[in-house]
């Protein structure tokens, strides 16, 4: 087992209230976006993720659906270089508020598919899986971004009933691990790891609901 991680959660209190204007869903999320809940949340993500994966400083990462950065700003130190990935331009403004002048970080504003170079290492993704439309599509494409033998690691949501996001329309409320494991084995990859790994309780209308996060590590073949 490997040691214990001190993990840096920065704080974006006092941002600029020109956040709040820009058009795109999460652009009323995103100067509140870095909750204790959230942080508490990622970093079990990257606990776990750590005690499977060692990343090496000769890497090149790519996080999809990076938000504010509370899981990718944490990779960088351990990389040589990571690539940030979301569709939302507010939560990557609150992002570039962390930023200094020696991080490792290339933000792309848009899709992963937007990222076309085939020289990443390791892609990771944490509760963005579950609003990319097309998972097959998509994991076709992360395997030709990467090398052979790159590392990917998704953390998301086991199949809900919808509850999770108070019953709005995402492309996917949680998802069945064996069918997820054989779309990364059609893509190309080698599932290595599927567990259970977190457990989220939300009490509403005094009934509490539980939603299991799964991680799911594979290589490419």
């Amino acid at each position: 087992m490997k040691p214990d991680t001190q993990f840096l959660m920065i704080s974006t209190r006092n941002l600029t209230n020109n956040l709040n204007n820009m058009k795109d869903t999460f652009s009323a999320k995103a100067t509140n976006w870095d909750s204790p809940d959230k942080i508490k949340m990622t970093t079990k993500f990257l606990s776990e993720l750590l005690y499977h994966i060692n990343p090496q400083a000769s890497w090149k990462a790519l996080e999809i659906g990076a938000g504010t950065g509370l899981a990718g700003l944490n990779i960088e130190p351990l990389v040589g270089k990571v690539v940030i990935v979301d569709t939302s331009e507010a939560m990557l403004e609150v992002l570039k508020l962390k930023l200094n002048d020696t991080c490792k970080v290339e933000i792309l504003l848009g899709e992963v598919f937007d990222y076309k170079k085939q020289d990443i290492d390791f892609v990771f993704s944490a509760m963005a899986f579950h609003h990319i439309t097309d998972i097959e599509k998509t994991l076709t494409h992360i395997a030709t971004i990467t090398k052979p033998g790159a590392w990917v690691v998704v953390g998301d949501l086991v199949t809900e009933d919808g509850s999770f996001h108070n019953f709005e329309p995402i492309p996917h409320c949680g998802f069945d691990t064996t069918i997820l494991s054989k779309q990364f084995v059609q893509a190309g990859f080698d599932v290595k790891l599927v567990k259970i790994y977190n457990v989220i309780t939300r009490i509403a209308d005094e009934k509490a609901s539980n939603y299991e996060q799964f991680m799911l590590i594979a290589k490419r073949l």
